[in-house]
C-alpha cells in the first residue's frame, strides 16, 4: 500500500552497517543532521544493503511494529529495498517519501531441538543440508498438494521479496499490492515439470520433511536459519505491519514492476 510520509521528519536515528563506505556516511551525516535514540525518533535512516535493512527492522522490530518508519540509502551492493544515497535536504527528503506497508511471513519450525519462530520479510526457504537431495511434502490450507517434492529445496516469498532468491530461483515476480505469495521450488528433480504455485497471502502453508534423518532439511526465514529441521509451517503474519519510506517514483512497487521488464 502506498501513501505520503504521515508527517514531517524532525528527529532521525540513523543506523549502519560495518562496511567502510556506510560508517563513513554515517559520520557525515550525523554531523549534518544530528542522532536520535530510535524511540525519540521520527524515522530511522538504514546506510547500507538490503541485508542491513533486514537486520534493521528485526533490530528495532518493536517501534517499527509502533509505526516508526524506516527509510533506507543504499551503501551496500544492490540495494533494492534502498532509497539513491545522497546527503542534500534528508529532512526534507525523507519528509517527502512515500510509505509502503509491508507484511512478513511466520515462519514455525518443529526440529528435534525444539520449536522456533521467526519472521521474514523477503522469504522463507528450505534446502537441503548434504549431498542428499530433500523430500519434502507441501500441504496448502490443511490440503495436500504435492505429496512428494524432490528438489534442493523450496521457498515462499512475499511479493517484496519476489526479486530476491524467489527470482534467482526462477519464480515469478509477484506485483507488491497483488495480496499473492510465490511458492517456488529450488532445482527439482521431481516432479520435473512443477514450476511452483501463486498463493492467496492469507494462505497457511506446511512442509514436511520426508526422510530427515538421512536427508536432513534446514530453514531459513531470510537470514535466519535452523538446522535439521522435521515440519516448517508459514503464514502472513496480520498483527505486525512495516512502514518503508521510498522517494517518490522510485518506490517498491515501482522497482518490482521494472524487474518484469528487464532485459
Amino acid at each position: 500500500m502506498l501513501a505520503k510520509s504521515p508527517k514531517t521528519i524532525k528527529k532521525i536515528a540513523f543506523a549502519a552497517s560495518n562496511k567502510p563506505a556506510a560508517k563513513d556516511a554515517l559520520k557525515t551525516l550525523i554531523s549534518q543532521y544530528g542522532d536520535h535514540n530510535p524511540a525519540d525518533a521520527d524515522a530511522i535512516v538504514a546506510l547500507g544493503g538490503d541485508g542491513f535493512m533486514l537486520h534493521t527492522l528485526r533490530n528495532h522490530m518493536p517501534l517499527i511494529r509502533k509505526g516508526l518508519p524506516v527509510y533506507g540509502m543504499n551503501k551496500g551492493t544492490i540495494g533494492f529495498l534502498m532509497n539513491e544515497y545522497s546527503e542534500v535536504d534528508l529532512i526534507d527528503r525523507v519528509s517527502k517519501a512515500e510509505t509502503t506497508t509491508v507484511r512478513p511471513l511466520k515462519m514455525t519450525a518443529k526440529g528435534k531441538n525444539g520449536t522456533y519462530e521467526e519472521l521474514a520479510f523477503n522469504e522463507v526457504s528450505l534446502y537441503r543440508q548434504t549431498q542428499q537431495a530433500a523430500h519434502i511434502k507441501i500441504n496448502v490450507d490443511g490440503k495436500t498438494r504435492l505429496e512428494h517434492l524432490i528438489a534442493d529445496g523450496v521457498l515462499i516469498a512475499t511479493p517484496a521479496g519476489s526479486t530476491a532468491y524467489n527470482l534467482s530461483a526462477h519464480g515469478p515476480v509477484v506485483p507488491l499490492g497483488a495480496h499473492i505469495l510465490a511458492l517456488t521450488p529450488i532445482s527439482a528433480f521431481r516432479p520435473r515439470r512443477w514450476r511452483g504455485a501463486l498463493l492467496n497471502a492469507d494462505a497457511k502453508v506446511e512442509f514436511e520433511i520426508l526422510d530427515s534423518q538421512k536427508r536432513p532439511v534446514a530453514a531459513s526465514a531470510d537470514n535466519q536459519e535452523i538446522r535439521n529441521i522435521e515440519k516448517v509451517t508459514v503464514e502472513q503474519d496480520n498483527e505486525t505491519s512495516l512502514t518503508l519510506l521510498f522517494d517518490p517514483d522510485h518506490g517498491l512497487g515501482e522497482k518490482i514492476l521494472r524487474e518484469q521488464f528487464a532485459p
